[in-house]
């Protein structure tokens, strides 16, 4: 059964060395996006820096909103339009940070937040052209 998201809820592209290397539990989320099972950023940070890796927190807040309650199936498509927006900028993990309903003249509605992750072993984020090597890398060696 399918993990529910939720706020603190983390998604990594696919990356099958880096599930192994940290002893994730990984499951398919949207394409090559996976949902982290049963941990949240703090515990996932706790194991990346136990392995002597950097976990990158991005300060832009990226939004989604949709008409309807928070189901599976809005979520899922909120979080395709975040990362849609969010592609260009080769971060291989996402944190969803807000998930709101509230209602406007009676007709409810999500506001879904997302801020984009990054998983490297150096301690100085990579630059754009380098993280896109890196997940291109990643690709080649899953194929």
């Amino acid at each position: 059964m399918a993990q529910e998201v939720q706020v603190g809820t983390i998604l990594m592209k696919e990356w099958p060395l880096m599930a192994s290397l940290l002893g994730l539990e990984v499951e398919p989320y949207l394409a090559q996006w996976k949902l982290i099972k049963g941990m949240d950023s703090a515990a996932l940070d706790g194991k990346i820096h136990t392995a002597r890796w950097n976990f990158f927190f991005m300060a832009t807040e990226t939004r989604s909103m949709f008409f309807g309650t928070p189901g599976a199936k809005n979520l899922q498509n909120a979080l395709k339009r975040i990362l849609r927006k969010t592609g260009g900028d080769s971060f291989n993990c996402l944190e969803v940070t807000g998930i709101v309903a509230k209602r406007f003249l009676g007709v409810p509605y999500t506001s879904v937040s997302a801020h984009s992750r990054h998983i490297q072993q150096d301690n100085q984020l990579e630059g754009i052209q380098r993280r896109q090597v890196g997940q291109r890398d990643a690709a080649l060696a899953q194929a």
